[in-house]
């Protein structure tokens, strides 16, 4: 199974402070090979952008925890080149555009996330979207295989 995470998925986990949640339950998942976790440029630039820039995640979550995090997902992850051009505005937020662009070139069987904007337009993509919660459900639901139980 190849997913990407929306940066805020990934932003979910570093906030987190109890283990059995989705955000924890998924990236565990991603660290055992479970699913191929795709990444791009785009989406780890937001997602260490969006943590320095925003007051409220910049006092919660350590530049050094980002950095350890950032680490990992280079490690597990699949980098997923986009061409440099624009993408097609399928969003009505132009930028998560770049996310459906990922999902497409990286042949995604899903994508993950908690923006409504995205959820809203399921069915009209290759791919399914999730929310975060129904992505961990789906990870409870089948084996390491990805055999439904």
């Amino acid at each position: 199974m190849r997913v990407v995470l929306d940066a805020n998925v990934l932003i979910s986990f570093l906030l987190s402070k109890s283990n059995p949640n989705p955000a924890n339950q998924i990236i565990a998942s991603a660290v055992s090979g479970r699913f191929t976790l795709l990444v791009n440029d785009q989406l780890l630039h937001e997602l260490a952008s969006r943590v320095a820039k925003k007051p409220y995640l910049a006092q919660r979550i350590r530049a050094g925890a980002l950095a350890r995090f950032l680490a990992l997902l280079d490690e597990i992850a699949e980098t997923v080149d986009l061409p440099g051009t624009a993408h097609p505005s399928i969003v009505r937020d132009p930028d998560d555009d770049y996310l459906i662009a990922l999902a497409v070139a990286g042949r995604a069987d899903i994508l993950v996330t908690g923006d409504h904007d995205l959820l809203v337009i399921a069915d009209l993509t290759p791919f399914r979207i999730l929310s975060l919660r129904a992505f961990a459900n789906l990870l409870a639901e089948t084996d390491v295989n990805g055999t439904e139980r």
